[in-house]
């Protein structure tokens, strides 16, 4: 298993990264959200998870090992594959999953793309204990009030994929308008896909 890759940040995708690790380009799967934290050009470091079927050897990335954890213990749930696990970090970071599976908020988990309510079901009939306790870790609101507001950080992820700050902002104000009320933890990585995607592939 590959545990974790280092190297230079050769490209920043929507979906991807590549890192160049002993003279090899690895191209890694990960979130929007940890995606932000990889600036092209510089030294990256992802926790990662390979992904072994019979036509192809597929590289997730994860911001830390806790990450990891959650995106393999996930797929132990009937019907979950890596891609729907991905997207379930994507919209959850770790600590908002394993609160929602103990907590069996079933409309927490129908927010990832794919799950409805069966899907819900299913995951915390499945999972049970498995993800273990609340961690506290950064992850988890950052110690942040339910209702504070996390705008900002969507526009600090936009500028580290490379847009100026104001179309970062106007982006976001589209996406999650401040008549809309405050922009929760468990809402940046939905707000920073949107963004994105009214961003589109140009670069400010």
């Amino acid at each position: 298993m590959i545990a974790s890759v280092r190297g230079t940040v050769l490209e920043v995708r929507l979906d991807a990264a590549v890192l160049e690790v002993g003279g090899v380009g690895l191209h890694v799967i990960a979130t929007p959200a940890t995606l932000a934290t990889l600036r092209t050009g510089e030294q990256g470091r992802l926790w990662t998870s390979l992904v072994v079927r019979e036509d192809s050897l597929t590289l997730y990335g994860f911001a830390d090992a806790d990450e990891r954890e959650v995106f393999e213990v996930v797929q132990t749930v009937s019907g979950v594959g890596p891609r729907l696990a991905l997207a379930m970090l994507a919209v959850h970071p770790p600590d908002v999953l394993r609160s929602a599976v103990a907590g069996e908020d079933l409309a927490a988990l129908q927010r990832v793309p794919g799950i409805g309510r069966k899907g819900a079901q299913r995951l915390v009939l499945e999972l049970g204990e498995k993800l273990g306790p609340v961690r506290g870790g950064a992850a988890a609101a950052a110690g942040a009030p339910a209702g504070a507001d996390r705008r900002e950080e969507v526009v600090e992820a936009l500028v580290g994929l490379g847009w100026n700050v104001k179309a970062a902002q106007d982006a976001v104000a589209v996406i999650a308008p401040q008549e809309a009320g405050p922009v929760g933890a468990d809402q940046v990585a939905q707000v920073l896909r949107g963004a994105l995607r009214a961003l589109g592939g140009g670069r400010g």
